[in-house]
């Protein structure tokens, strides 16, 4: 004997796909959060990354200057010369000076 339900089994079928959806949407929904952290922990990481190839660029270039340093007296004595005003004996130093002035502009 078959007994014919009409309108419940209809119901049945759509409350069953309605907590379906529901289910996959609560699924979707809690996963949303770690996939922006995600994303956002990936643009982070470029960035880090960004800046340790230029801070690598920056101690390769140090290490240059410290081996030129170590490894060349020219360098150093170049290096004396600039900055710490040196001579050999009998040369003489010159020195340029920018004028001091009282910061009034003439116009």
């Amino acid at each position: 004997m078959q007994v014919d339900l009409g309108i419940w089994n209809k119901l049945t079928w759509v409350v069953t796909i309605l907590g379906l959806m529901a289910g996959v949407g609560l699924v979707v929904g809690s996963y949303l959060p770690l996939i922006d952290q995600n994303e956002r922990m990936r643009r982070q990481i470029e960035t880090l990354e960004g800046q340790i190839r230029i801070e690598e660029t920056n101690a390769s270039r140090l290490q240059a200057s410290i081996n030129a340093y170590l490894q060349d007296p020219r360098t150093v004595e170049r290096l004396a010369r600039e900055q710490l005003h040196y001579a050999k004996p009998g040369e003489t130093v010159i020195r340029y000076m920018e004028p001091e002035t009282n910061g009034v502009s003439r116009n």
